[in-house]
């Protein structure tokens, strides 16, 4: 069944001095997709408050998560979420596990950071390094979700920069990495998620684990990162052994507006790996 496309232009979890960029780099993406099959989630105008979370901007982004979850559960079959920032996926991935019905998923998680703050350990405080974990379990209330991600099926792909705790949590829970090195060899992370028993997967592509070299519309840019071609690569690859659940794309802050257009043909590409009709067992034996 072809992929719905779910726009959520939120900026509200991000700390980047491009955070208002969000908005226009969602609607630029939004522009090159097929109309039709496109959704669009209301983002609140104003910033929001902490409430005392730990969490800047906290009743936004619990706005925008209650708005994307009425989206998605008027949506049927696989969604691929067009954000803004990271904590898009807060309603993205849990939709895709329960619709699935599937419970040998792995999240593969593209990002040049782990997103792996809490509120007690970030030292900014944006929303946007804590989101997966958040999905993990460890957040506020009112955004970690009914039925909370299994660190044993997360693998983080590309990752480069990490706070002291981040990594520290990374140790201590065994997610399993593989770094932008690794996946000069797209087997890499297939074997990182069969390693997880998983049978289909959920791909979070946040664009800075691109490196800098290729892509300007980024809100964090870090070195040393995967060059479009082995992202898409490593995509197909994944495709090729699991199933598909769902998709995310997020963090596309571009300078302008008029500059999203420089970027836009490396993320179509991105989406196009995502979305592409993969052959069937049968269709690839000779």
């Amino acid at each position: 069944m072809p992929a719905t496309f779910v726009i959520v232009p939120q900026w509200q979890g991000s700390g980047s001095s491009r955070a208002m960029r969000l908005v226009d780099g969602a609607s630029a993406i939004q522009g090159d997709l097929p109309a039709a099959a496109t959704r669009v989630v209301e983002i609140p105008v104003g910033a929001g408050e902490s409430q005392g979370t730990g969490v800047l901007r906290y009743t936004a982004i619990q706005s925008v998560l209650a708005n994307q979850r009425r989206v998605l559960g008027a949506t049927t079959g696989p969604v691929v979420t067009i954000g803004g920032d990271c904590a898009v996926e807060l309603g993205a991935i849990p939709h895709a596990l329960q619709a699935s019905n599937e419970s040998t998923t792995t999240v593969v998680w593209f990002d040049a950071h782990g997103d792996l703050n809490s509120p007690e350990t970030s030292p900014s405080h944006a929303f946007h390094g804590m989101v997966l974990r958040t999905l993990l379990g460890d957040g506020p209330d009112a955004l970690v979700p009914a039925e909370p991600l299994s660190t044993a099926r997360v693998v983080l792909a590309g990752t480069r920069s990490l706070d002291d705790d981040e990594a520290a949590y990374i140790d201590a829970s065994g997610i399993r990495v593989v770094s932008a090195a690794e996946l000069n060899d797209p087997e890499a992370v297939v074997a990182a998620i069969a390693q997880t028993g998983a049978r289909s997967v959920y791909i979070h592509v946040d664009l800075d684990v691109i490196d800098p070299a290729e892509i300007d519309g980024v809100g964090y840019p870090e070195p040393f990162g995967l060059t479009v071609q082995h992202l898409v690569q490593a995509i197909s690859a994944i495709r090729a052994r699991f199933a598909l659940v769902g998709a995310g794309i997020t963090e596309f802050a571009p300078s302008t507006p008029e500059s999203a257009s420089d970027d836009l043909p490396s993320i179509l590409r991105v989406i196009s790996a995502l979305t592409r009709p993969v052959p069937s067992a049968e269709e690839k034996t000779p």
